[in-house]
């Protein structure tokens, strides 16, 4: 079962409204949902796996939270927030959202790139399951 998903308008109101906004150039937001090809067949090519059915999703909270830390260390970060879901999740579900507040775009370009990309190689567990 899902989580109710947040509203990215409130969060970027919430974050405009943060006393560190005024150092914030660019806000990104990365919301990663469930697809339909399997994961295995779009970054390696591998072929006859079937159409995803559903994602097995979990995240080691612990880690992200820490991971929104460290984010903030990164050079003209700000603001950092993030979602995840949890969970039996269907193609179209979102897994998650994550927010990114910095001084320029190239700060904040890397920065998001940086911080969803350690969430999913190091954060989360996903299992799908092909029709």
């Amino acid at each position: 079962m899902s989580k109710p998903e947040p509203s990215i308008d409130q969060w970027l109101k919430e974050a405009k409204a943060d006393p560190k906004a005024a150092q914030c150039g660019m806000f990104l937001t990365h919301n990663g949902i469930v697809r339909i090809t399997p994961k295995k067949q779009v970054r390696e090519g591998v072929q006859g796996l079937g159409e995803v059915a559903k994602v097995q999703f979990s995240y080691d909270a612990e880690g992200v939270a820490a991971a929104e830390r460290e984010a903030l260390t990164w050079p003209g970060v700000y603001y950092v927030r993030t979602w995840m879901n949890e969970g039996e999740l269907g193609v179209g579900d979102s897994i998650m959202y994550v927010l990114i507040g910095a001084d320029i775009r190239p700060n904040c370009v890397d920065a998001l790139q940086k911080l969803v990309g350690k969430i999913k190689n190091e954060l989360v567990v996903e299992k799908e399951i092909y029709a």
